[in-house]
């Protein structure tokens, strides 16, 4: 089965395509399903770390990424309650040569649409859109889905990557509940000239505050600037992209110093998601069916590497397909012995992050004096493990 395994991938997101691309390299053919009109993305901006490019690159898309990126000087942490610098993390030439690649941010759009464009290239990839994924069945042959609509899909293997609901996953664990965070992300997206000139940082920034926090930073080639706000609050949902009020928002920062709260001001419109994850599992795979990217260990946003996690899975699951030699009992069992621990190292380093961001009162005294007094190769350090490759990205 080296060459010319069938796969279905449910889910056309950036994991979703990420494992079409990767396993079609490999000599699979590849159907993809997508639930929506068209393969798209909603959100805004994210953060791409250098494990990304790593994995960017194995796929062959590194180069046309970086077409779409933004490269800025540092991260910088603020304390929104006295505008003060905490600390910041450059990213410029020693970084770059440490972790032999950048640290950039890039409309999740534009980096969807560079894999699409990928997967649209290629032949033994066929893209299918109105296709919602309802579960899946193995057989002697492989594994295939259901759609909502009644359509089966056949295949030697099924990928779920269909997101933080999936249905994969519910049907591999037997159901198991989402995690409420309480934490709840505005999202907005400004044109430049929109942005106060005050805060015009080549920087991804972050504003700490009470049992909140804001984030900001430059995208498509300095047109417009990000901006994800964040806080804590009582919900018994997750959501995704519902409309926010400017209301709220404003209420939940009012603790936070005018120069960054004027930035809240700015949008006319907002999308507002409620944020949530799930428990670290020990099993993925269930016969000739696997679990990829958020299916597998949704994360909060506060490492910045929910879609590297993906496209690194991606990454991992068609090298041990090639290993193994088309072996896709044996290719799975490898493939999330190898990712488990370090993606559920991210989950749950992003849960503690969120407290260090939100930190009041003496935790946030503390948090100043010992993030301030890192040097950048202190930082370096205690992101060897995250960026420095270890093997994960062949």
């Amino acid at each position: 089965m080296a060459r010319g395994a069938k796969i279905i991938v449910a889910g056309g997101g950036i994991g979703g395509l990420s494992a079409a691309l990767g396993l079609a390299t490999r000599g699979c053919r590849v159907t993809v399903l997508e639930q929506a009109d068209a393969f798209g993305e909603i959100g805004a901006g994210i953060q791409i770390g250098p494990n990304a490019f790593h994995a960017m690159d194995w796929l062959g898309v590194g180069e046309a990424a970086r077409r779409k990126a933004v490269y800025i000087d540092k991260l910088v942490m603020m304390d929104g309650m006295s505008g003060e610098e905490i600390a910041h993390i450059p990213v410029d030439e020693p970084f770059r040569k440490r972790f032999r690649n950048p640290y950039a941010v890039i409309h999740r759009a534009d980096l969807h649409g560079v894999l699409l464009d990928a997967c649209r290239a290629r032949s033994d990839i066929a893209l299918v859109t109105r296709a919602r994924v309802v579960g899946y069945a193995n057989d002697r042959a492989g594994a295939s889905v259901r759609t909502e609509k009644g359509d089966a899909y056949a295949g030697d293997a099924v990928i779920g990557c269909d997101g933080i609901r999936s249905r994969i996953r519910e049907q591999v664990t037997g159901g198991d509940a989402i995690r409420l965070s309480g934490h709840v992300a505005y999202r907005a997206v400004l044109p430049i000239e929109k942005m106060p000139e005050d805060l015009r940082w080549n920087a991804a920034t972050l504003w700490a505050g009470p049992k909140c926090h804001m984030v900001h930073y430059p995208l498509q080639g300095w047109k417009t600037f990000n901006l994800v706000a964040t806080f804590q609050t009582e919900v018994d949902a997750v959501g995704v992209s519902e409309a926010g009020t400017r209301e709220e928002i404003l209420s939940r920062f009012g603790n936070v110093v005018q120069r960054a709260r004027k930035l809240l001001e700015v949008p006319t419109e907002w999308r507002r998601w409620v944020l949530g994850d799930r428990e670290p599992i020990e099993n993925w795979t269930d016969g000739r069916v696997t679990l990829l990217g958020d299916a597998a260990h949704p994360t909060h946003q506060y490492f910045a590497q929910g879609a590297c996690m993906a496209m690194e899975d991606a990454v991992c699951l068609a090298d041990k397909f090639d290993k193994t030699n088309g072996d896709l009992d044996a290719a799975f069992q490898a493939y999330q012995h190898d990712r488990i621990i370090r993606a559920y190292r991210v989950v749950l380093s992003s849960r503690m992050l969120g407290r260090v961001y939100h930190a009041e009162g003496v935790e946030r005294k503390i948090r100043n004096s010992v993030l301030g007094a890192k040097t950048p190769e202190e930082f370096y350090d205690g992101l060897q493990w995250l960026y420095g490759g270890n093997g994960l990205t062949p």
